[in-house]
Protein backbone atom coordinates (compact mmCIF):
# COMPACT_ATOMS: atom_id res chain seq x y z
CA UNK A 1 0.00 0.00 0.00
CA UNK A 2 2.79 2.66 0.69
CA UNK A 3 4.15 2.06 -2.58
CA UNK A 4 1.29 2.89 -4.42
CA UNK A 5 0.86 5.63 -2.33
CA UNK A 6 4.32 6.78 -3.26
CA UNK A 7 3.90 6.28 -6.75
CA UNK A 8 0.55 7.84 -7.08
CA UNK A 9 2.69 10.74 -5.49
CA UNK A 10 5.22 11.00 -7.63
CA UNK A 11 2.86 10.92 -10.44
CA UNK A 12 1.06 13.98 -9.15
CA UNK A 13 5.18 15.55 -9.12
CA UNK A 14 5.21 14.61 -13.21
CA UNK A 15 1.67 15.93 -13.90
CA UNK A 16 2.76 19.28 -12.53
CA UNK A 17 5.87 19.62 -14.82
CA UNK A 18 4.27 20.86 -17.97
CA UNK A 19 6.47 20.33 -20.64
CA UNK A 20 7.50 16.89 -18.86
CA UNK A 21 3.90 16.22 -19.08
CA UNK A 22 3.27 16.78 -22.88
CA UNK A 23 6.38 14.75 -23.41
CA UNK A 24 4.70 12.00 -21.66
CA UNK A 25 1.88 11.79 -24.35
CA UNK A 26 4.36 10.68 -26.71
CA UNK A 27 4.92 7.44 -28.03
CA UNK A 28 8.19 5.82 -27.39
CA UNK A 29 10.29 3.64 -29.82
CA UNK A 30 13.75 3.34 -30.94
CA UNK A 31 14.05 5.89 -33.68
CA UNK A 32 16.90 4.13 -35.76
CA UNK A 33 15.45 0.78 -36.55
CA UNK A 34 15.39 -2.98 -36.42
CA UNK A 35 16.31 -6.17 -38.14
CA UNK A 36 13.85 -8.17 -39.19
CA UNK A 37 13.83 -11.11 -36.65
CA UNK A 38 14.64 -9.01 -33.82
CA UNK A 39 12.95 -8.01 -30.95
CA UNK A 40 10.43 -5.04 -31.67
CA UNK A 41 8.73 -3.17 -28.67
CA UNK A 42 7.20 0.56 -28.02
CA UNK A 43 6.22 2.38 -24.70
CA UNK A 44 3.13 4.10 -25.31
CA UNK A 45 1.29 6.40 -22.11
CA UNK A 46 -1.61 4.80 -21.02
CA UNK A 47 -5.01 5.62 -21.74
CA UNK A 48 -8.41 4.76 -23.90
CA UNK A 49 -7.14 2.83 -26.64
CA UNK A 50 -6.45 -0.90 -26.21
CA UNK A 51 -4.93 -1.54 -29.63
CA UNK A 52 -2.24 -0.20 -32.11
CA UNK A 53 -1.38 -0.55 -35.60
CA UNK A 54 1.61 0.37 -37.68
CA UNK A 55 1.46 1.98 -40.65
CA UNK A 56 3.65 2.12 -43.48
CA UNK A 57 5.47 5.29 -45.59
CA UNK A 58 2.36 5.49 -47.90
CA UNK A 59 -0.06 5.54 -44.92
CA UNK A 60 -0.96 1.65 -45.51
CA UNK A 61 -1.56 -0.13 -42.08
CA UNK A 62 0.31 -3.38 -42.46
CA UNK A 63 0.09 -4.71 -38.46
CA UNK A 64 -2.41 -4.32 -35.64
CA UNK A 65 -1.93 -5.77 -32.69
CA UNK A 66 -3.62 -5.14 -28.62
CA UNK A 67 -1.93 -3.28 -25.95
CA UNK A 68 0.22 -4.91 -23.14
CA UNK A 69 -1.54 -4.28 -19.22
CA UNK A 70 -1.20 -0.87 -18.10
CA UNK A 71 1.99 -0.87 -15.56
CA UNK A 72 3.89 1.88 -13.62
CA UNK A 73 7.90 2.77 -14.22
CA UNK A 74 9.43 3.77 -10.98
CA UNK A 75 12.37 5.68 -12.14
CA UNK A 76 9.57 7.84 -13.97
CA UNK A 77 6.52 7.58 -12.47
CA UNK A 78 4.54 6.82 -15.73
CA UNK A 79 1.49 4.67 -16.48
CA UNK A 80 2.43 2.87 -19.70
CA UNK A 81 1.48 -0.49 -22.07
CA UNK A 82 3.45 -1.84 -24.32
CA UNK A 83 3.25 -2.67 -27.85
CA UNK A 84 4.81 -5.63 -29.60
CA UNK A 85 5.31 -4.84 -33.45
CA UNK A 86 7.95 -8.13 -33.13
CA UNK A 87 5.56 -9.72 -36.09
CA UNK A 88 6.61 -7.10 -38.55
CA UNK A 89 9.40 -8.46 -40.36
CA UNK A 90 9.27 -6.79 -43.95
CA UNK A 91 11.61 -4.11 -44.61
CA UNK A 92 10.56 -0.47 -45.31
CA UNK A 93 10.19 2.58 -43.40
CA UNK A 94 7.21 2.92 -40.44
CA UNK A 95 4.96 4.84 -37.48
CA UNK A 96 3.18 2.86 -34.53
CA UNK A 97 -0.20 4.29 -34.16
CA UNK A 98 -2.49 4.60 -31.40
CA UNK A 99 -5.85 6.46 -31.43
CA UNK A 100 -5.90 9.69 -29.37
CA UNK A 101 -2.08 10.03 -29.78
CA UNK A 102 0.71 11.16 -32.20
CA UNK A 103 1.84 8.81 -34.90
CA UNK A 104 5.40 7.83 -33.13
CA UNK A 105 8.85 8.62 -35.11
CA UNK A 106 9.89 6.94 -37.90
CA UNK A 107 11.74 3.88 -37.51
CA UNK A 108 13.09 1.24 -40.59
CA UNK A 109 13.73 -2.28 -40.96
CA UNK A 110 16.50 -3.45 -42.61
CA UNK A 111 19.49 -6.29 -42.60
CA UNK A 112 22.02 -4.35 -40.71
CA UNK A 113 19.78 -1.58 -39.34
CA UNK A 114 23.09 -0.23 -37.23
CA UNK A 115 25.90 -0.32 -39.64
CA UNK A 116 25.59 3.61 -39.99
CA UNK A 117 25.11 4.22 -36.35
CA UNK A 118 28.24 1.99 -36.02
CA UNK A 119 30.38 3.79 -38.14
CA UNK A 120 29.39 7.18 -37.05
CA UNK A 121 29.86 5.84 -33.20
CA UNK A 122 33.51 5.15 -34.34
CA UNK A 123 33.98 8.18 -36.08
CA UNK A 124 33.31 9.99 -33.10
CA UNK A 125 36.58 8.54 -31.52
CA UNK A 126 37.98 10.36 -34.52
CA UNK A 127 36.25 13.78 -34.03
CA UNK A 128 37.80 13.57 -30.62
CA UNK A 129 41.40 13.12 -31.68
CA UNK A 130 44.25 15.27 -30.04
CA UNK A 131 47.16 16.28 -32.17
CA UNK A 132 45.94 15.85 -35.40
CA UNK A 133 44.05 18.30 -38.06
CA UNK A 134 40.87 16.85 -38.64
CA UNK A 135 40.56 17.76 -42.49
CA UNK A 136 37.63 18.23 -44.52
CA UNK A 137 37.92 15.26 -46.81
CA UNK A 138 37.55 13.00 -43.56
CA UNK A 139 35.38 15.27 -41.56
CA UNK A 140 33.35 17.58 -43.72
CA UNK A 141 32.02 20.86 -42.46
CA UNK A 142 33.83 19.70 -38.88
CA UNK A 143 37.16 19.63 -40.01
CA UNK A 144 39.18 21.83 -37.61
CA UNK A 145 43.06 22.47 -36.62
CA UNK A 146 45.15 20.20 -34.87
CA UNK A 147 45.07 20.52 -30.89
CA UNK A 148 47.21 19.96 -28.23
CA UNK A 149 50.33 18.06 -30.13
CA UNK A 150 51.80 17.08 -26.72
CA UNK A 151 55.10 16.57 -27.39
CA UNK A 152 56.61 18.75 -24.89
CA UNK A 153 54.62 17.75 -21.92
CA UNK A 154 55.57 18.57 -18.29
CA UNK A 155 55.91 16.29 -15.53
CA UNK A 156 53.88 17.37 -12.76
CA UNK A 157 55.70 17.74 -8.79
CA UNK A 158 52.76 14.81 -8.44
CA UNK A 159 54.66 12.86 -10.64
CA UNK A 160 58.02 13.22 -10.18
CA UNK A 161 60.69 10.64 -9.91
CA UNK A 162 64.90 10.50 -9.85
CA UNK A 163 65.12 10.41 -13.69
CA UNK A 164 62.41 12.13 -14.79
CA UNK A 165 62.29 15.12 -12.08
CA UNK A 166 59.31 17.68 -11.84
CA UNK A 167 59.55 19.77 -15.41
CA UNK A 168 61.27 17.35 -17.41
CA UNK A 169 60.02 17.01 -20.61
CA UNK A 170 58.48 14.45 -22.55
CA UNK A 171 56.27 13.45 -25.21
CA UNK A 172 52.94 11.86 -25.46
CA UNK A 173 51.18 12.73 -28.29
CA UNK A 174 47.81 11.26 -30.23
CA UNK A 175 45.21 10.10 -27.88
CA UNK A 176 41.48 10.66 -27.86
CA UNK A 177 39.88 13.98 -25.82
CA UNK A 178 37.87 12.45 -22.97
CA UNK A 179 35.09 13.77 -22.94
CA UNK A 180 33.28 17.38 -23.28
CA UNK A 181 37.05 18.75 -22.15
CA UNK A 182 40.26 18.45 -23.92
CA UNK A 183 42.23 16.57 -21.00
CA UNK A 184 43.41 12.79 -21.58
CA UNK A 185 42.70 10.25 -18.89
CA UNK A 186 44.45 6.24 -18.86
CA UNK A 187 41.50 5.08 -16.48
CA UNK A 188 38.85 6.04 -18.55
CA UNK A 189 40.63 5.64 -21.82
CA UNK A 190 41.64 1.97 -20.65
CA UNK A 191 37.50 1.00 -20.38
CA UNK A 192 37.16 2.50 -23.46
CA UNK A 193 39.79 1.58 -25.83
CA UNK A 194 39.18 -2.28 -24.37
CA UNK A 195 35.30 -2.23 -25.24
CA UNK A 196 36.74 -1.18 -29.26
CA UNK A 197 39.15 -4.41 -28.80
CA UNK A 198 36.67 -6.57 -27.74
CA UNK A 199 34.10 -5.25 -30.29
CA UNK A 200 36.74 -6.50 -32.71
CA UNK A 201 37.57 -9.37 -31.05
CA UNK A 202 34.22 -10.45 -30.84
CA UNK A 203 33.30 -9.62 -33.75
CA UNK A 204 35.98 -10.06 -36.27
CA UNK A 205 34.02 -10.31 -39.53
CA UNK A 206 31.68 -7.44 -38.90
CA UNK A 207 34.41 -5.34 -38.74
CA UNK A 208 36.46 -7.15 -41.63
CA UNK A 209 34.27 -5.61 -43.93
CA UNK A 210 33.15 -2.04 -42.41
CA UNK A 211 35.00 1.42 -43.79
CA UNK A 212 34.22 4.28 -41.64
CA UNK A 213 36.07 6.68 -43.53
CA UNK A 214 39.26 7.42 -41.32
CA UNK A 215 42.90 8.74 -42.45
CA UNK A 216 44.28 5.27 -42.04
CA UNK A 217 41.50 3.40 -44.06
CA UNK A 218 42.84 0.68 -46.46
CA UNK A 219 46.39 -0.08 -44.91
CA UNK A 220 45.36 -3.37 -43.84
CA UNK A 221 43.93 -2.84 -40.43
CA UNK A 222 40.79 -2.92 -39.84
CA UNK A 223 39.42 0.89 -39.23
CA UNK A 224 38.15 0.23 -35.77
CA UNK A 225 41.84 -1.03 -34.79
CA UNK A 226 43.16 1.99 -36.80
CA UNK A 227 41.44 4.06 -34.55
CA UNK A 228 41.94 2.26 -31.11
CA UNK A 229 46.14 2.62 -32.08
CA UNK A 230 45.62 6.04 -32.09
CA UNK A 231 44.93 6.03 -28.31
CA UNK A 232 47.07 2.46 -27.52
CA UNK A 233 50.00 4.53 -29.37
CA UNK A 234 49.38 7.61 -26.54
CA UNK A 235 49.26 5.19 -23.82
CA UNK A 236 51.98 3.70 -24.33
CA UNK A 237 53.82 6.98 -23.88
CA UNK A 238 52.12 7.09 -20.66
CA UNK A 239 54.20 4.49 -19.42
CA UNK A 240 57.66 5.88 -17.31
CA UNK A 241 59.98 3.35 -18.88
CA UNK A 242 62.43 3.49 -15.62
CA UNK A 243 60.14 1.26 -13.63
CA UNK A 244 56.84 0.25 -15.55
CA UNK A 245 54.42 2.58 -13.40
CA UNK A 246 51.95 4.62 -15.52
CA UNK A 247 51.00 8.36 -15.51
CA UNK A 248 47.04 8.45 -14.49
CA UNK A 249 45.95 11.90 -16.42
CA UNK A 250 47.70 14.14 -18.59
CA UNK A 251 45.83 17.35 -18.35
CA UNK A 252 45.81 21.32 -17.81
CA UNK A 253 45.64 22.17 -14.36
CA UNK A 254 42.46 23.22 -14.97
CA UNK A 255 39.73 22.83 -17.74
CA UNK A 256 39.73 25.00 -20.86
CA UNK A 257 37.33 27.29 -21.64
CA UNK A 258 34.74 26.46 -24.29
CA UNK A 259 36.91 27.36 -27.26
CA UNK A 260 38.51 24.94 -30.41
CA UNK A 261 40.83 22.53 -29.32
CA UNK A 262 43.60 24.51 -31.14
CA UNK A 263 42.81 27.98 -29.18
CA UNK A 264 43.41 26.06 -26.10
CA UNK A 265 47.38 26.94 -25.34
CA UNK A 266 47.72 26.50 -21.85
CA UNK A 267 50.70 24.06 -20.14
CA UNK A 268 50.19 20.12 -20.23
CA UNK A 269 51.26 18.40 -17.28
CA UNK A 270 51.60 14.43 -17.09
CA UNK A 271 50.00 13.85 -12.95
CA UNK A 272 50.81 11.00 -11.02
CA UNK A 273 51.77 7.15 -11.37
CA UNK A 274 48.97 5.33 -9.88
CA UNK A 275 47.64 1.93 -8.86
CA UNK A 276 44.46 2.15 -11.23
CA UNK A 277 46.16 3.27 -14.24
CA UNK A 278 49.01 0.99 -14.39
CA UNK A 279 46.52 -1.93 -13.87
CA UNK A 280 43.30 -0.47 -16.43
CA UNK A 281 47.09 -0.21 -18.72
CA UNK A 282 48.52 -3.80 -17.84
CA UNK A 283 45.07 -4.73 -18.62
CA UNK A 284 44.58 -2.82 -22.26
CA UNK A 285 47.97 -3.69 -23.25
CA UNK A 286 47.65 -7.95 -23.29
CA UNK A 287 44.83 -7.44 -24.59
CA UNK A 288 46.05 -5.44 -27.94
CA UNK A 289 49.16 -7.26 -27.79
CA UNK A 290 46.50 -10.78 -29.26
CA UNK A 291 44.15 -8.50 -31.29
CA UNK A 292 46.96 -7.10 -33.33
CA UNK A 293 49.25 -10.21 -33.00
CA UNK A 294 47.96 -10.66 -36.80
CA UNK A 295 48.97 -7.26 -38.01
CA UNK A 296 53.33 -7.34 -37.30
CA UNK A 297 53.58 -6.78 -40.92
CA UNK A 298 51.67 -3.08 -40.50
CA UNK A 299 52.98 -2.62 -37.23
CA UNK A 300 56.10 -4.83 -36.91
CA UNK A 301 56.84 -5.77 -32.69
CA UNK A 302 53.91 -4.06 -31.72
CA UNK A 303 52.26 -7.01 -29.93
CA UNK A 304 55.29 -8.10 -28.38
CA UNK A 305 56.13 -4.66 -27.11
CA UNK A 306 52.70 -3.82 -25.86
CA UNK A 307 52.78 -7.70 -23.79
CA UNK A 308 56.02 -6.63 -22.33
CA UNK A 309 54.49 -3.16 -21.58
CA UNK A 310 51.43 -4.44 -19.67
CA UNK A 311 53.58 -7.29 -17.93
CA UNK A 312 55.90 -4.01 -16.15
CA UNK A 313 53.03 -2.50 -15.40
CA UNK A 314 51.70 -5.46 -13.46
CA UNK A 315 54.64 -5.74 -11.91
CA UNK A 316 54.71 -1.78 -10.60
CA UNK A 317 51.06 -2.21 -9.73
CA UNK A 318 52.24 -5.61 -7.44
CA UNK A 319 54.95 -3.42 -5.45
CA UNK A 320 52.37 -0.40 -5.31
CA UNK A 321 48.93 -2.03 -4.53
CA UNK A 322 46.97 0.86 -2.93
CA UNK A 323 48.40 3.65 -4.28
CA UNK A 324 44.99 5.51 -4.97
CA UNK A 325 44.81 8.83 -7.15
CA UNK A 326 44.86 11.93 -4.76
CA UNK A 327 43.88 14.94 -7.19
CA UNK A 328 46.89 17.33 -6.41
CA UNK A 329 46.10 20.85 -4.74
CA UNK A 330 46.98 23.02 -7.87
CA UNK A 331 45.26 20.60 -10.16
CA UNK A 332 41.25 20.88 -11.30
CA UNK A 333 40.40 18.63 -13.92
CA UNK A 334 38.73 15.15 -13.81
CA UNK A 335 40.05 13.22 -11.52
CA UNK A 336 38.80 9.60 -12.10
CA UNK A 337 40.11 8.71 -8.44
CA UNK A 338 38.93 5.24 -7.16
CA UNK A 339 40.03 3.43 -3.76
CA UNK A 340 38.88 0.33 -4.59
CA UNK A 341 41.58 -1.73 -6.52
CA UNK A 342 40.36 -5.40 -6.39
CA UNK A 343 38.45 -5.00 -9.27
CA UNK A 344 41.53 -3.79 -11.46
CA UNK A 345 44.04 -6.63 -10.62
CA UNK A 346 41.05 -9.09 -11.34
CA UNK A 347 40.71 -7.72 -14.76
CA UNK A 348 44.88 -7.34 -15.45
CA UNK A 349 45.49 -10.70 -14.53
CA UNK A 350 42.45 -11.99 -16.71
CA UNK A 351 43.92 -10.28 -19.77
CA UNK A 352 47.31 -11.42 -19.24
CA UNK A 353 46.24 -14.90 -18.75
CA UNK A 354 44.58 -15.14 -21.57
CA UNK A 355 47.31 -13.35 -23.56
CA UNK A 356 50.47 -14.48 -22.01
CA UNK A 357 49.22 -18.41 -21.35
CA UNK A 358 50.79 -18.27 -17.22
CA UNK A 359 48.52 -19.93 -15.22
CA UNK A 360 49.70 -17.77 -12.11
CA UNK A 361 47.85 -14.71 -13.57
CA UNK A 362 45.07 -17.15 -13.23
CA UNK A 363 45.84 -17.65 -9.64
CA UNK A 364 45.85 -13.91 -9.41
CA UNK A 365 42.94 -13.35 -11.24
CA UNK A 366 40.63 -16.32 -8.73
CA UNK A 367 41.52 -14.45 -5.70
CA UNK A 368 39.17 -11.90 -6.44
CA UNK A 369 35.43 -13.28 -4.90
CA UNK A 370 33.61 -10.22 -5.03
CA UNK A 371 30.35 -10.19 -7.16
CA UNK A 372 30.20 -9.43 -10.90
CA UNK A 373 28.26 -6.43 -11.63
CA UNK A 374 27.60 -4.37 -14.98
CA UNK A 375 30.87 -2.98 -15.98
CA UNK A 376 31.67 1.16 -15.64
CA UNK A 377 35.73 2.91 -15.73
CA UNK A 378 35.28 2.23 -11.78
CA UNK A 379 34.33 -1.31 -11.72
CA UNK A 380 36.40 -3.22 -14.25
CA UNK A 381 35.89 -6.65 -12.71
CA UNK A 382 33.70 -7.97 -15.48
CA UNK A 383 35.79 -7.03 -18.27
CA UNK A 384 38.25 -9.58 -17.25
CA UNK A 385 35.20 -12.30 -17.33
CA UNK A 386 33.79 -11.03 -20.68
CA UNK A 387 37.48 -12.44 -22.34
CA UNK A 388 37.86 -15.03 -20.08
CA UNK A 389 34.13 -16.58 -21.23
CA UNK A 390 35.29 -15.12 -24.98
CA UNK A 391 38.27 -17.74 -24.65
CA UNK A 392 36.80 -20.03 -22.84
CA UNK A 393 37.78 -23.15 -25.11
CA UNK A 394 41.95 -22.36 -25.60
CA UNK A 395 42.24 -21.55 -21.70
CA UNK A 396 44.45 -23.59 -19.51
CA UNK A 397 43.85 -26.65 -17.51
CA UNK A 398 44.10 -24.32 -14.21
CA UNK A 399 41.01 -22.10 -15.22
CA UNK A 400 37.58 -22.97 -13.97
CA UNK A 401 35.39 -22.80 -16.99
CA UNK A 402 32.37 -23.57 -14.89
CA UNK A 403 32.78 -21.03 -12.97
CA UNK A 404 33.50 -18.43 -15.16
CA UNK A 405 30.32 -19.15 -17.63
CA UNK A 406 27.78 -19.34 -14.65
CA UNK A 407 29.46 -15.36 -13.46
CA UNK A 408 28.37 -14.52 -16.63
CA UNK A 409 25.09 -16.07 -16.96
CA UNK A 410 24.08 -15.55 -13.46
CA UNK A 411 24.91 -11.38 -14.17
CA UNK A 412 22.84 -11.65 -17.34
CA UNK A 413 20.47 -13.46 -15.85
CA UNK A 414 19.52 -10.41 -12.77
CA UNK A 415 19.36 -7.86 -15.85
CA UNK A 416 16.97 -10.21 -17.51
CA UNK A 417 14.98 -10.12 -14.69
CA UNK A 418 14.72 -6.63 -13.95
CA UNK A 419 13.87 -6.12 -18.25
CA UNK A 420 11.29 -8.88 -17.93
CA UNK A 421 9.88 -7.00 -15.13
CA UNK A 422 9.92 -3.34 -16.10
CA UNK A 423 6.76 -1.43 -17.29
CA UNK A 424 8.99 0.16 -19.87
CA UNK A 425 11.05 -3.58 -20.98
CA UNK A 426 14.41 -2.01 -19.65
CA UNK A 427 16.86 -3.72 -17.58
CA UNK A 428 17.32 0.36 -16.07
CA UNK A 429 16.46 0.36 -12.83
CA UNK A 430 15.52 3.64 -10.55
CA UNK A 431 19.23 2.93 -9.03
CA UNK A 432 20.30 2.80 -12.40
CA UNK A 433 20.19 6.49 -13.54
CA UNK A 434 23.97 7.57 -12.03
CA UNK A 435 25.96 10.31 -14.29
CA UNK A 436 26.56 8.48 -17.35
CA UNK A 437 22.99 6.79 -17.06
CA UNK A 438 23.15 5.74 -20.88
CA UNK A 439 26.30 3.79 -20.67
CA UNK A 440 24.85 1.72 -18.33
CA UNK A 441 22.01 0.75 -20.31
CA UNK A 442 24.83 -0.25 -23.13
CA UNK A 443 27.30 -1.83 -20.67
CA UNK A 444 24.25 -4.03 -19.41
CA UNK A 445 23.27 -4.64 -23.54
CA UNK A 446 27.19 -5.95 -23.58
CA UNK A 447 26.78 -8.23 -20.58
CA UNK A 448 23.74 -9.61 -21.97
CA UNK A 449 24.94 -10.67 -25.54
CA UNK A 450 27.81 -12.25 -23.63
CA UNK A 451 25.35 -14.71 -21.84
CA UNK A 452 23.59 -15.02 -25.24
CA UNK A 453 27.04 -15.89 -27.22
CA UNK A 454 27.45 -18.84 -24.44
CA UNK A 455 24.43 -19.99 -25.48
CA UNK A 456 22.03 -18.98 -23.11
CA UNK A 457 18.49 -18.01 -23.54
CA UNK A 458 17.39 -15.83 -26.42
CA UNK A 459 15.73 -13.35 -24.12
CA UNK A 460 19.32 -12.25 -23.35
CA UNK A 461 19.40 -11.07 -26.77
CA UNK A 462 15.91 -9.58 -26.52
CA UNK A 463 17.30 -8.03 -23.33
CA UNK A 464 20.01 -6.50 -24.74
CA UNK A 465 18.22 -4.99 -27.82
CA UNK A 466 15.87 -3.43 -25.12
CA UNK A 467 19.17 -1.26 -24.09
CA UNK A 468 19.99 0.09 -27.45
CA UNK A 469 16.30 0.94 -27.87
CA UNK A 470 16.27 2.93 -24.69
CA UNK A 471 19.58 4.95 -25.67
CA UNK A 472 17.51 5.13 -29.65
CA UNK A 473 14.45 7.00 -28.17
CA UNK A 474 12.63 4.07 -25.99
CA UNK A 475 13.01 6.32 -23.15
CA UNK A 476 11.19 8.54 -20.73
CA UNK A 477 12.36 11.85 -22.44
CA UNK A 478 11.51 10.67 -26.01
CA UNK A 479 15.03 11.63 -27.20
CA UNK A 480 17.05 9.08 -29.18
CA UNK A 481 20.31 10.07 -27.48
CA UNK A 482 22.84 9.58 -29.96
CA UNK A 483 23.58 12.86 -31.82
CA UNK A 484 22.33 13.22 -35.34
CA UNK A 485 20.52 9.57 -34.88
CA UNK A 486 16.66 9.88 -34.79
CA UNK A 487 13.76 11.80 -34.94
CA UNK A 488 14.42 13.99 -31.77
CA UNK A 489 18.47 13.91 -31.11
CA UNK A 490 20.30 16.17 -29.08
CA UNK A 491 21.55 19.08 -30.44
CA UNK A 492 23.72 21.02 -27.69
CA UNK A 493 25.73 18.59 -26.05
CA UNK A 494 28.54 19.45 -23.73
CA UNK A 495 31.41 18.91 -25.67
CA UNK A 496 33.64 22.02 -26.63
CA UNK A 497 34.45 21.50 -30.54
CA UNK A 498 30.20 21.12 -31.15
CA UNK A 499 29.38 24.41 -29.32
CA UNK A 500 32.56 26.32 -30.12
CA UNK A 501 32.51 25.47 -34.09
CA UNK A 502 29.33 27.29 -34.85
CA UNK A 503 28.18 24.44 -36.97
CA UNK A 504 24.28 24.57 -36.01
CA UNK A 505 24.38 20.43 -35.64
CA UNK A 506 26.83 18.91 -32.87
CA UNK A 507 28.93 16.31 -34.43
CA UNK A 508 27.33 13.20 -35.28
CA UNK A 509 27.53 9.97 -33.47
CA UNK A 510 28.07 10.82 -30.01
CA UNK A 511 25.90 8.95 -27.13
CA UNK A 512 25.10 11.63 -24.51
CA UNK A 513 24.94 10.60 -20.76
CA UNK A 514 21.95 11.23 -19.78
CA UNK A 515 19.45 11.51 -17.23
CA UNK A 516 20.21 11.60 -13.90
CA UNK A 517 18.37 13.29 -10.75
CA UNK A 518 21.69 14.72 -9.74
CA UNK A 519 20.99 17.55 -11.73
CA UNK A 520 24.68 19.18 -10.35
CA UNK A 521 25.06 21.76 -12.74
CA UNK A 522 21.38 23.08 -12.47
CA UNK A 523 22.82 26.02 -10.66
CA UNK A 524 24.90 27.03 -13.82
CA UNK A 525 22.40 26.44 -16.69
CA UNK A 526 19.51 29.29 -17.34
CA UNK A 527 16.72 26.81 -18.71
CA UNK A 528 15.33 25.00 -16.10
CA UNK A 529 15.23 20.75 -16.13
CA UNK A 530 11.77 19.94 -16.94
CA UNK A 531 11.59 16.92 -14.23
CA UNK A 532 13.41 15.81 -11.36
CA UNK A 533 12.42 12.55 -12.04
CA UNK A 534 15.56 9.89 -12.41
CA UNK A 535 14.69 8.70 -16.10
CA UNK A 536 13.43 12.28 -16.94
CA UNK A 537 16.02 14.59 -15.51
CA UNK A 538 18.15 15.30 -18.90
CA UNK A 539 18.61 18.98 -20.60
CA UNK A 540 19.74 19.43 -24.02
CA UNK A 541 21.65 21.98 -22.58
CA UNK A 542 25.84 22.47 -23.54
CA UNK A 543 25.52 23.92 -19.83
CA UNK A 544 24.16 20.68 -18.74
CA UNK A 545 27.55 18.47 -18.37
CA UNK A 546 25.42 16.34 -15.81
CA UNK A 547 22.97 15.08 -18.22
CA UNK A 548 24.42 16.14 -22.25
CA UNK A 549 28.13 15.27 -21.92
CA UNK A 550 29.82 12.85 -24.03
CA UNK A 551 32.90 10.64 -22.87
CA UNK A 552 34.78 8.23 -24.77
CA UNK A 553 33.40 5.78 -22.26
CA UNK A 554 30.11 6.09 -23.41
CA UNK A 555 30.65 5.89 -26.82
CA UNK A 556 32.48 2.77 -26.56
CA UNK A 557 29.61 0.58 -25.63
CA UNK A 558 27.59 1.97 -27.74
CA UNK A 559 29.95 0.86 -30.80
CA UNK A 560 29.87 -2.76 -29.21
CA UNK A 561 26.26 -3.10 -28.73
CA UNK A 562 25.26 -1.95 -32.37
CA UNK A 563 27.91 -4.09 -34.11
CA UNK A 564 26.65 -7.29 -31.62
CA UNK A 565 23.04 -6.57 -32.37
CA UNK A 566 23.43 -6.36 -36.04
CA UNK A 567 26.27 -9.85 -36.36
CA UNK A 568 24.01 -11.71 -34.13
CA UNK A 569 20.63 -10.43 -35.16
CA UNK A 570 19.29 -12.67 -37.87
Amino acid sequence: MKRKVALAGALLVALRCGAADDAAREIRINQVGFAPAAQKIAVVPDGAATGFSVIDSAGKTVLQGKLGAPAVWEASAEQVRLADLSPLKTAGSYRLRVDGLADSAPFTVAESPYKTLNAASIRAFYFNRASIALTPEFAGVYARAAGHPDDKVLVHASAASSTRPTGTVIASPKGWYDAGDYNKYVVNSGISTYTLLAAYEHYPAYFGQQSVKLPESGNGIPDILNEALWNLDRMLSMQDPADGGVYHKLTNLSFDGVVMPDQARTPRYVVQKGTAAALDFAAVMAVASRVMAPYEAQRPGLSARMLAAAEAAWKWAKANPARSYQQPADVFTGGYGDKSLADEFAWAAAELYISSGKGGYYAAFSEDQARLDTPGWGNVRTLGWISLAHHLQRLGPEADRARIAAGITALAGQLRTEWNSSAYKVAMKKSDFVWGSNAVALNQGMVLLQAYRLNGPADDLRAAQSALDYVLGRNATGYSFVTGFGARSPMHPHHRPSEADKVAAPVPGFVVGGPQAGQQDKAGCRKPYQSALPAKSYLDEHCSYASNEVAINWNAPLVYLSAGLDALTH
